[in-house]
């Protein structure tokens, strides 16, 4: 295990120059303390978890201290926003503090978000605040716990530093940790303002520093290119099958590694409703749950016309016709698991559509716990547990039916059927509501609540006792919180 002092940092982006990024100190905080932080993700640092008790943890995760190899940057990209072209963002309140390599030979960017004033702050002021940095935590740990990609977050340091948002709140850092943080829109800054040479050298070190095997193919651009797509149908899939609305895919906010990335108004569906919209600034709706299938496509066709320099356009628009096949294909088998099926069968689809189209109906079926509850009796018993929540009561009786006889036709007994579906269909779930419980509780100074849902949700699938108040259906309040790209 390492200690603080002895990490062992390798800067292979700040390596790139001042195309890609300019040197920037961080602004620090006042008064800096722990809130919180993640074991599993100390792992990943090699860092001895005693560590995060030390004072000097604090100080150099708040940006009072540096590590004398860090090289502290600001990345420069641009990307469609909302369906318009910004020609140039960048880390406006976030920094890439370096890279540390494990023993594992792994290189982890160490990202302090919320770190002042950049070059990009644009109109903002480069803090971010308790609460947002509070749920960017909770979300990026309970994605990865959830087995859907994410980046991780390492800790959220609190402070009594004073920030304006809509009411004066109080700043925090979050220090975020991922393999890349390039994106989307880092290519498509290189591509529009026709610096094709840097495009280049973006594509080669993203192929040399996370798809090496690409390297290997006759067209090693082509081959990157149709990883990420690939990577993206996986994450997409799993965002839908889990009921995750990420609220701002913007292409800044989109990973060149196919993960959860950029934090902003997410949330898990409470009842389903495939038409809901977590971010109460979309008004148009295009972010919408139902929207991120054909956003994640068109937001990959934007990369591909910033790698038209490298990649002709024919390949190009055939590697991106297989995207949605690709993503049904994930989708299918994912939701196959979560109705206890273990083997394909083709009307799988369709029985999949059904049951979705009689939960839309009424907008009362809580998505995560019909698929528990679904699974803790045999499928009899089961169906009629679920049964209640539904409006279009004889609908959901034929569909029954066909499911009853799908799931004798697999021909498992109950406890192995019962053990396969809680393995896959969590009890525990980031909801909004609770969220804002522990943000209310850490904004008066109690970090206790946001530590022991962090905990709980670090164990998605398995019953703890004493957390039966997490696994509950949310009050009638909880279904309804807004949520804004505010930070």
């Amino acid at each position: 295990m390492k200690t603080l002092d002895t990490l062992t940092f390798d800067n292979r982006f700040a390596r790139l120059g001042d195309s890609f990024s300019t040197e920037v100190l961080p602004e620090p905080i006042a008064e800096p303390r722990l809130v919180v932080v993640s074991q599993d993700a100390l792992a990943l640092l090699d860092l001895d978890p005693q560590e995060a008790q030390r004072e000097v943890f604090a100080d150099l995760f708040s940006g009072n201290q540096l590590w004398s190899d860090a090289e502290p940057r600001a990345m420069v990209y641009s990307g469609h926003q909302f369906g318009g072209y910004s020609p140039r963002l960048g880390d406006g309140r976030g920094l890439l503090l370096g890279e540390v390599l494990n023993h594992a030979g792994e290189h982890w960017d160490l990202h302090l978000k919320g770190a002042g004033l950049t070059p990009y702050s644009r109109m903002g002021d480069g803090r971010a605040v308790l609460r947002s940095s509070i749920r960017e935590f909770l979300a990026s740990e309970a994605l990865h716990a959830l087995g859907i990609p994410s980046s991780r977050a390492l800790c959220v340091t609190g402070s009594s530093t004073p920030v304006w948002r809509e009411k004066q709140e109080t700043a925090a850092m979050l220090v975020r940790l991922a393999q890349s943080h390039v994106r989307f829109g880092s290519f498509e800054y290189f591509y529009y303002t026709r610096q094709h040479d840097q495009l280049k050298q973006l594509a080669d070190h993203v192929l040399a520093c996370h798809y090496p095997e690409c390297l290997q193919q006759p067209q090693p651009y082509e081959a990157l290119f149709r990883s990420v797509l690939e990577r993206n149908a996986e994450l997409i899939a799993r965002w839908q099958a889990y009921g995750f609305c990420h609220g701002v895919m913007n292409t800044d906010n989109m990973s060149i590694l196919g993960i959860t990335f950029d934090f902003g108004p997410y949330a898990f569906l409470d009842d389903f409703d495939a038409n809901h919209i977590c971010n109460h600034s979309d008004d148009t709706g295009r972010y919408s749950f139902s929207n991120q299938v054909p956003i994640a496509h068109w937001n990959l066709s934007a990369l591909a016309q910033a790698l038209t320099p490298l990649i002709e356009v024919d390949k190009l628009k055939e590697i991106l016709e297989l995207f949605l096949p690709l993503y049904q294909a994930h989708y299918d088998d994912l939701m196959r698991k979560r109705l206890g099926f273990t083997t394909a069968e083709d009307g799988d689809e369709e029985l999949i559509q059904r049951l979705l189209t009689l939960m839309q109906a009424g907008k009362s079926t809580d998505y995560h716990l019909f698929f528990r509850h679904l699974g803790e009796q045999a499928p009899a018993d089961a169906l009629q547990v679920v049964r209640n929540d539904f409006v279009d009561l004889q609908g959901f009786d034929a569909w029954g039916a066909d499911y009853l006889a799908r799931s004798n036709r697999e021909g498992s007994d109950q406890a192995a059927r019962q053990a396969r579906m809680h393995a896959v269909n969590p009890l525990y779930v980031l909801r909004n509501y609770l969220a804002q419980e522990a943000i209310a509780a850490a904004e008066r100074g109690d970090y206790a609540p946001v530590r022991e849902l962090h905990e709980v949700l670090s164990r998605p699938f398995e019953q703890q006792a004493g957390k039966e108040r997490y696994a509950l259906r949310p009050p009638d309040w909880g279904k309804h919180l807004e949520i804004s790209c505010s930070s």
